[in-house]
């Protein structure tokens, strides 16, 4: 049971991983459009929606949620905007405390992104895909 959990969290954190280069990814593409802020709402989005895919895919495959795809991914979007607060708190903190560079947005992804990652991840194995496959 121990081993199914820490190969969980891995793989939702490889899973993540992949979450923060999209997240960076569309946020350096937009962020001359809609500004540092903005644009990270935008990519947040993003970034959720391709970790609900990979999570729905990988992470989670040997559980259900017992929902149709389209109220699973509302409720995973909901739940995963707690993280996102969080997230989003550390990263405008991030942006406002250090000093601007071409990497302090990274930076600040990366720093917001492990601070919402345990709340993503309980939320998501306890709330969405709480059922087991039999």
């Amino acid at each position: 049971m121990q081993l199914k959990f820490r190969r969980e969290m891995i793989v939702f954190g490889l899973v993540g991983t992949v979450g923060f280069l999209v997240d960076t990814g569309v946020l350096y593409l937009i962020k001359g459009e809609l500004g540092l802020y903005w644009a990270r709402v935008f990519s947040f989005f993003c970034a959720a929606t391709a970790t609900w895919w990979l999570n729905r895919q990988i992470t989670f495959r040997h559980r259900e949620s017992g929902m149709s795809m389209t109220q699973e991914y509302v409720r995973y979007f909901g739940l995963m905007l707690g993280g996102g607060v969080v997230n989003y708190l550390v990263y405008a903190i991030a942006i406002a405390l250090i000093p601007a560079t071409i990497y302090s947005p990274m930076i600040s992804i990366a720093m917001g992104s492990v601070a919402g990652m345990v709340i993503n991840y309980l939320s998501a194995r306890y709330i969405v895909f709480r059922k087991k496959l039999r």
